[in-house]
């Protein structure tokens, strides 16, 4: 008997650690505790995004991607974000699908706008602009443009 109390402790022992371990990796990644407010944006190409994707204000992490959709009417991507509650966003802001960098990951830069009116849960960001296609603009840098004279 004292052999199986010793494997039920090491077995305790085990699976806390494991779960601490699971808590640091899921609280680097930034995942943990983020909440607030949710806003929507269509897109035309949301290539490289996934939900988790950063949202960013000049630099800064103010949100993620929470869900994505395809809007069946104009097969537009529609992307749901949650944005901190202690980041008020004017309701003419834009955002837009860009990457850090040439090997970096994609992420959402909003670009804050000049009203003074702010986006409520709910609300949607109207000036977006999608990813650009850069394998597509090297093929045409490379070959030329093959579409005309």
């Amino acid at each position: 008997m004292p052999n199986s109390t010793f494997e039920t402790l090491v077995g305790a022992v085990v699976v806390a650690a494991s779960a601490a371990v699971f808590y640091l990796v899921y609280a680097s990644a930034g995942h943990a505790g983020l909440y607030g407010y949710d806003v929507h944006a269509e897109f035309s190409s949301v290539d490289g995004v996934s939900p988790g994707t950063d949202v960013r204000l000049n630099g800064i992490k103010i949100g993620t991607v929470a869900s994505m959709d395809l809007d069946p009417r104009n097969y537009e991507a529609v992307l749901h974000l949650t944005i901190r509650d202690d980041v008020k966003l004017p309701d003419d802001s834009s955002v837009k699908v860009t990457q850090a960098g040439i090997l970096g990951g994609y992420y959402l830069a909003v670009n804050p706008g000049g009203s003074d009116r702010m986006l409520a849960s709910g609300g949607q960001i109207t000036n977006t602009q999608g990813s650009i296609d850069l394998m597509g603009l090297l093929g045409r840098f490379i070959y030329g443009n093959s579409g005309g004279k």
